[in-house]
């Protein structure tokens, strides 16, 4: 399969030859005397209506087929962003839009398809000022103590849920990954370790999240995404989900500002609720949902969707696996490069999340191309990964890229860059590491059918057409 042929990211064996390689230097920043001396941009000659569908619908075969056609810069034309967006694949655009002035390149994620359902007052949606204060203020809970916390949390969930997968039937990984994640971020986030006490709000709030994302699995879930398309609230069925959502929400808000040990908690709810902005007024109910609600169903189910594509990837990857297997089983000296290596090239393979963006202010340069002030330009993380001289073979399944090499700083992006990188990153990894080390150690994993699973979208996420469907050959203790 070559780099020009999807479809749906199908994988293919190892073949030998190169890991890594580098791009050829493409020129990118602000064009501070113009444009004029640019090449425009090609588009895609569809209709804006066929563009929104297929952006929407099936990005991968869209992006793939547009860059094999117009090159690694383009602009598509939808009905939800007026002038056009420009879609780039370079690793020096990326370093240029990532390294920006936050003035003259700020984040599209202000105009999020999830800010509908976050609201424009968390981490993820705000911009300038209240972000870096947001940020600032949530980092400690992502990093060092906080961290060595959550580990222990981590190992615990993943043996718990391991020691309930059936063995010697089909079943799907993801909302077993989701599981998992879901008890390592309420405990976070909210200080609920393990299950919490049926007719609780926390018990009601875990049980209507996990409702939710298996909602958003169904096919009718693309065409509410398409009802919020260009809107600042939700509309339609995403509204009536969000409606059982927030009262859940609320309901966990107002009994934590009830307690009295506030100060000897852990949890960033908690830690929210002490917190006071510039004039000293607390964070309102509002802003507290909206923080609360972007770092559970983002941290939740990103996560649990990579683990599930790395072992999607693993079992049609014979010898990833029991590489993989073996560096664990044995305790390796090298164990921990593997399972880092096989990490970094499953979120290089198949990144949950397909795109990035900027808003440029001023006029800009991608390569031999210019853009105009005021456009979007997004970056596909999907065509990035998949670029030929950065990663040749780009569409088998090969750790071996990554051991005891860190990945390029704008070559790797599943978790953005900049002043906007993920900020739950560093536990992202801490617990695909526990969580795929305690797979390997424990569990012998085939694919329930040899043909890999297609990628299919859903909203900002791209996910396994099949929920990463795996049979459990064997269980050890």
């Amino acid at each position: 399969m070559t780099a020009t042929a999807p479809p749906g990211l199908r994988g293919q064996s190892p073949q030998s030859g190169p890991l890594i390689g580098q791009a050829p230097p493409s020129p990118a920043g602000p064009a501070r005397d113009g444009i004029g001396d640019l090449r425009e941009v090609p588009e895609i000659p569809l209709s804006p209506t066929a563009q929104t569908l297929r952006f929407s619908v099936r990005q991968i075969e869209f992006v793939f087929g547009a860059r094999r056609r117009l090159g690694e810069v383009f602009r598509m034309r939808t009905r939800i962003v007026d002038g056009g967006t420009v879609i780039t694949s370079h690793p020096d655009h990326v370093k240029s839009l990532f390294t920006a002035d936050p003035a003259e390149a700020p984040s599209l994620t202000g105009e999020s398809p999830l800010r509908p359902i976050v609201g424009p007052n968390s981490t993820l949606t705000a911009l300038g000022e209240r972000h870096m204060r947001q940020r600032k203020l949530l980092l400690p809970s992502f990093h060092g103590e906080a961290i060595a916390r959550y580990t222990t949390m981590i190992a615990e969930a993943a043996e718990r849920e391991i020691d309930r997968w059936p063995v010697g039937r089909p079943f799907q990984l993801a909302p077993h990954m989701q599981a998992i994640t879901l008890d390592v971020i309420m405990g976070g986030i909210f200080g609920i370790e393990g299950k919490p006490e049926r007719g609780t709000p926390e018990h009601r709030l875990r049980q209507v999240i996990r409702q939710l994302v298996w909602l958003s699995t169904m096919p009718i879930a693309q065409a509410a995404e398409l009802l919020n398309a260009g809107s600042d609230e939700a509309v339609g069925p995403t509204k009536i989900a969000l409606g059982y959502l927030d009262r859940a929400t609320y309901a966990v808000i107002a009994k934590r500002r009830r307690t009295t040990d506030l100060e000897d908690r852990h949890d960033i709810l908690s830690m929210l609720i002490q917190t006071t902005d510039d004039e000293g007024a607390p964070l309102t109910d509002q802003e507290l949902r909206d923080e609360l609600l972007t770092l559970v169903l983002a941290g939740h189910e990103t996560t649990a969707n990579s683990l599930a594509w790395t072992f999607e990837r693993l079992v049609r990857t014979p010898a990833a696996y029991e590489r993989l297997r073996e560096a664990v089983r044995t305790d390796a000296d090298d164990k921990d490069a593997v399972i880092e290596a096989t990490i970094h090239e499953g979120m290089r393979s198949r990144p949950v999340i397909p795109v990035i963006g900027r808003r440029v202010k001023v006029p800009w340069q991608l390569g031999e191309y210019g853009v105009e002030a005021d456009t979007p330009i997004l970056m596909s993380i999907l065509l990035v990964h998949h670029r030929e001289d950065v990663y040749p073979d780009p569409f088998a399944f090969r750790p071996e890229r990554f051991l005891n090499r860190k990945p390029g700083t704008y070559e790797w992006i599943p978790f953005g860059g900049g002043i906007r990188r993920c900020l739950g990153a560093t536990l992202a990894m801490a617990e695909q590491r526990v969580v795929m080390e305690a797979v390997a150690r424990r569990t012998d994993l085939v694919a329930e059918d040899p043909e890999p699973e297609r990628a299919v979208h859903r909203n900002v996420t791209m996910i396994p057409s099949r929920g990463a469907t795996v049979i459990v050959r064997d269980r050890r203790p």
